[in-house]
Formats: C-alpha cells, sequence, structure tokens
C-alpha cells in the first residue's frame, strides 16, 4: 500500500509543508481532513464539528475571537491558520511569539474554491487540493443545473443574526442563487463586515417581500415565531405561508466545504420545495 503524498520524503528530506498545524477556525480542519492531511492538525476550534471525529482527536484551543495562546503555544506549532479580521488580534500576539501565521479572508464561492487550492498547496498537496476543489466545484453545476429546470424562482432572504438584525454574507447569497433562488438584498450581501449587513428599518426586508425566509442564527437556535412576531412581517410572504426555515450555522455561515455541499443542498431542498407547492400537476 502506497503512503499518502504528504508523507513520502525523499532520503534526508522532511516531508513537504508544516507538520503542526493548528485550525482557528472550522473550514481549514474539514478540508485537511478531506485531503487525508488530519495528521498534520494538531489543535482545532472548540466549534468545530465537521468531521465528527476532530473533536474526539484534536485538543480545542481556541474560539472564534479568543484563543488560548499559551496551550497554543504548548503544542510547538509550526503552522497556525485563521480567517478574518476578526481573528487579527489573536494572529498578532502568536507572530509576536515567533509562530507562523496564515489568516485568509475569502468571501465568495469562487474565493472558497481557492482557498482550498492554497491551503493545500501551503501543506504540499496541490494536486489532490486542485481534485477536491474540482470536485466541489462539479457539485454547484449539479445544483446550478437543477436550478435552471425551476419554473419559478423565489425570493429568499437569509438571516444570520436577529438583535441586530444581520443579513447573510456574500458566498450565502451566491449559494442562494447556484439553489436556484433569488438573494433578497444583493447590496447587503457585498459587503464584507457584518456591521454593514446590519437593518437597521426592517421596512427594507418588509417591502421587498421575501417568498422564503432561512435563519442561521450563528451559533444559536433560530425562532421562525420571534421572525413572524416582529412588527409588519405578518405582511412578508413568507411569513404568510409559513416558509421560514433554519440552516445550521456549522453548514453554511463557515467559508468552508460544508457550504458548498451540505449548505448548498440544504438551501436547493427549501428552495425546490417551495417551487413544487407552485407548479401545477
Amino acid at each position: 500500500m502506497s503512503l499518502p503524498e504528504s508523507r513520502i520524503t525523499r532520503p534526508g528530506s522532511r516531508p513537504y509543508g508544516p507538520r503542526r498545524i493548528v485550525c482557528l477556525t472550522e473550514e481549514p480542519t474539514e478540508t485537511l481532513y478531506a485531503l487525508g492531511e488530519d495528521h498534520r492538525i494538531v489543535g482545532i476550534s472548540g466549534f468545530t464539528v465537521r468531521p465528527a471525529r476532530a473533536r474526539r482527536e484534536k485538543p480545542k484551543v481556541s474560539a472564534f475571537t479568543s484563543a488560548k495562546i499559551d496551550e497554543i503555544l504548548a503544542l510547538e506549532p509550526d503552522f497556525v491558520v485563521g480567517f478574518s479580521d476578526i481573528q487579527a488580534d489573536i494572529a498578532a500576539e502568536l507572530i509576536r511569539r515567533g509562530v507562523e501565521v496564515w489568516i485568509s479572508n475569502h468571501r465568495s464561492v469562487d474565493g472558497i474554491l481557492d482557498y482550498v487550492r492554497r491551503l493545500g498547496a501551503l501543506v504540499g498537496v496541490p494536486e489532490r487540493a486542485d481534485a477536491y476543489a474540482d470536485e466541489l466545484a462539479r457539485g454547484l453545476d449539479a445544483h446550478r443545473a437543477r436550478a435552471a429546470a425551476l419554473p419559478v424562482r423565489p425570493k429568499v432572504y437569509f438571516e444570520e443574526w436577529d438583535e441586530p438584525v444581520i443579513t447573510g454574507i456574500r458566498w450565502v447569497a451566491e449559494l442562494i442563487e447556484v439553489a436556484g433562488g433569488i438573494d433578497l438584498l444583493p447590496p447587503r450581501a457585498a459587503q464584507p463586515l457584518a456591521k454593514d449587513r446590519i437593518i437597521a428599518d426592517h421596512r427594507e426586508i418588509i417591502d421587498a417581500a421575501p417568498d422564503i425566509i432561512i435563519g442561521s442564527w450563528c451559533g444559536k437556535k433560530f425562532r421562525p415565531e420571534r421572525v413572524a412576531a416582529r412588527p409588519g412581517w405578518q405582511d412578508v410572504p413568507a411569513v404568510r405561508f409559513g416558509e421560514l426555515h433554519e440552516i445550521k450555522s456549522p453548514l453554511i455561515l463557515q467559508p468552508g466545504p460544508a457550504a458548498l455541499t451540505d449548505g448548498v443542498a440544504a438551501i436547493a431542498r427549501i428552495v425546490h420545495a417551495w417551487a413544487a407547492k407552485r407548479t401545477p400537476a
């Protein structure tokens, strides 16, 4: 039985890429497991749920906005991977302590695919990462093909937080379109920072009249009854016809493979079910 590419060494040489990786967020963990490079991971985020065995196998050393710096250093990482400006302070402290850190900041579907390729290249398995990214892209193409056959497409409002109300980020809006829906607020989705996606005036949503509302409240349970009880929302088609749905945040709000597989599939099920109710027998 041949060894995985990353474990093959030349005489007198070390394996390619970093050997002790700490993942501060979920998507590098899922990606490295998918690439067969989980043996490199020595620490993960406490929010990690994919794959399930990662929680059993790896020590949890970070949340999203905080990290156990001393515990990370005790793991002697030669590479730490995180995401976004929100982890800038964590990254800065680790860099000051002599650790190599990569903070990605991708916000789109194409960015996620590129992220898979770049992470694979950084750990020394670019061919395998390219193949995996191509597989993910083919899955999205299959969803687009199914969506093209829909006789009618719903307007979809995605909410990632409730107090204050925050609309979905760009990759979520793009996946809504891939799945056959029409994103309700494209200009909002284009904003990379959550503060710029806050809806101060709910008339912006009410007047746009979404057919479907999807909630993914970033780690807490979505409460459709609370959405329906908001002043004026009883006039929204999604509320009138009971089209309020939840997608768990680990499936859709982490910019990694989950969003491009289970996340988009969950959106597609909701969209296609809505369209089926409106298609003449």
